[in-house]
């Protein structure tokens, strides 16, 4: 789950156990930030933080996570993803996000990652795959903050692919989205 800064030809583990600096030949994604001000957000429409959401839209191309009230695009955040974020997870540790169609199946308030919304991940489908391949398909896939210990890295953590699976966000961000996403929401991740 290491969160890697490039510093030079060094990098800084960010997100490791032993937060230890290793050298790099080259980072998984480097992306640019939204704005020049570091704004992730952006609003679409009418952004109700009192209103539930309908739907969540994971665009991993994108690095975009969207939500949706009403029907309509309410605000949408960047975001970052697995280590390997080309490619449907197959298996455990293969550091990808899934992709398909899901529900929030739960929420972790105590999460060490800052607020944990549980995908419903694996589904039958991705299941049958593992099996068919002798593999386990993985699991404990969350949209989640950063740990409190390391907060203070903020909008740069999006900037590498440096979850295990899972979609990450800013704490203040996932704090936005926590109040208005109920278990049962429906989750689409496209590649």
């Amino acid at each position: 789950m290491p969160l890697t800064l490039l510093v030079g030809t060094a990098a800084l583990a960010l997100f490791g156990t032993a937060d230890s600096v290793r050298t790099v030949a080259k980072p998984t994604v480097v992306r640019p930030t939204v704005s020049a001000s570091g704004a992730n957000s952006t609003t679409m429409a009418a952004f109700d933080p009192r209103v539930r959401v309908d739907s969540i839209l994971v665009e991993k191309s994108s690095h975009r996570l969207s939500l949706f009230q009403g029907g309509r695009v309410a605000r949408t955040y960047l975001v970052a993803l697995g280590q390997q974020p080309v490619g449907d997870k197959i298996r455990r540790g293969d550091m990808r996000t899934p992709e398909g169609r899901f529900r929030i199946e739960a929420r972790n308030p105590q999460s060490k990652f800052h607020r944990a919304l549980r995908i419903s991940y694996p589904d039958s489908a991705h299941r049958a795959r593992a099996r068919q391949l002798g593999v386990s398909p993985g699991g404990d896939i969350m949209i989640h903050g950063l740990p409190s210990r390391q907060a203070w890295v903020g909008a740069a953590h999006r900037d590498f692919d440096w979850t295990e699976g899972c979609i990450a966000l800013t704490n203040q961000e996932i704090e936005e989205i926590w109040s208005t996403v109920p278990v049962g929401t429906p989750i689409n991740i496209r590649p």
